[in-house]
């Protein structure tokens, strides 16, 4: 798929909850070639001292309008940057980018597992789901729970888990996996947020012999396979048994089964 490069006026930035924003972008070439699970790479303008673009994970799109969304949270000097630009600030896009998830395979039930913004990154795949996916979210607290209700707007059923009880079930959102499988028979799992969330899903679906689709969070620089700076692992035929491949071209998307996980 060929890549964009869009200068993209906010329409919108604003405050979700707590430190979760949401910025609306015009960008109508991207927004209409957008799979699920894809992400940009977003220049920020009056940021000059960091010449690197950003990725973010493509939250939603709406083709008729050019709308293409995003939800970020302020973690560092670059996020509070973006959270602070006004409305008509352009900024320049390179995207859609990445291997997205795959559409749910006729006669499964699509479960989504998701933590923290990993939300953001799965609900374009509930959204297009011909299915309504039955949607898993944890979170370290309530205030980490976020797209409840967007996602239960979508027809899906929507269990919540916090790690400290204040929200939903006390612990972690696997085990409200685990439940979920002991009751459906012909699952299509796909799951965004930490790392260690990822290796957890990956590890009970090979439990039940299963598989299913997971999307990395990974640093990266160029974005479009250049640089190597955002490599992982997956197992292969080789005598090591496994092989460098690029998050950014290769990914964010991979198979569970396939991730030499560490």
């Amino acid at each position: 798929m060929a890549r964009i490069q869009e200068d993209a006026p906010i329409q919108r930035n604003h405050r979700l909850q707590g430190d979760y924003f949401q910025v609306d972008l015009h960008a109508p070439g991207i927004a209409a070639a957008t799979q699920p699970g894809q992400f940009v790479h977003v220049q920020l303008p009056g940021f000059e001292h960091r010449v690197l673009r950003r990725p973010f994970s493509i939250y939603d799109v709406d083709a008729k309008t050019g709308r293409l969304s995003v939800i970020y949270k302020t973690v560092g000097e670059g996020t509070a940057h973006l959270a602070s630009l006004p409305t008509g600030t352009v900024m320049n896009l390179l995207g859609p980018l990445g291997v997205g998830f795959s559409a749910p395979p006729a006669g499964t039930q699509p479960i989504v597992v998701a933590g923290g913004y990993g939300c953001a990154a799965t609900y374009l795949f509930a959204k297009r789901s011909p299915v309504p996916p039955l949607v898993l979210i944890g979170g370290r607290s309530a205030g980490d729970i976020l797209l409840q209700r967007e996602f239960a707007a979508l027809g899906c059923e929507v269990r919540i888990s916090t790690n400290d009880g204040s929200q939903g079930h006390a612990g972690f959102v696997t085990a409200l996996l685990e439940q979920a499988l002991d009751r459906v028979s012909s699952p299509f799992v796909v799951s965004c947020g930490p790392n260690p969330m990822l290796y957890a899903v990956a590890r009970i679906l090979a439990e039940r012999g299963l598989d299913g689709e997971v999307s990395l969070d990974h640093a990266m620089c160029c974005g479009v396979g250049a640089c190597f700076a955002c490599v992982v692992k997956l197992k292969a035929a080789n005598p090591d048994g496994w092989e460098y491949v690029r998050t950014c071209l290769n990914g964010p998307v991979f198979k569970a089964s396939t991730v030499h996980w560490e």
